[in-house]
């Protein structure tokens, strides 16, 4: 399964995440402080 860094924009948060958990992070926003997030927001680990 693939693993990402998310970043987050506003609140500087960095997370490791899996695929599923990153397309919860994309529909719902940033688990820390919900602020809305894009694809470009994430690394491959």
């Amino acid at each position: 399964m693939s693993t990402y860094i998310f970043v987050c924009p506003d609140c500087k948060q960095e997370i490791e995440v899996n695929a599923s958990m990153r397309e919860a992070i994309l529909s719902s926003g940033c688990p820390v402080c919900i602020e809305s997030v894009r694809a470009t927001h994430f690394e491959m680990a």
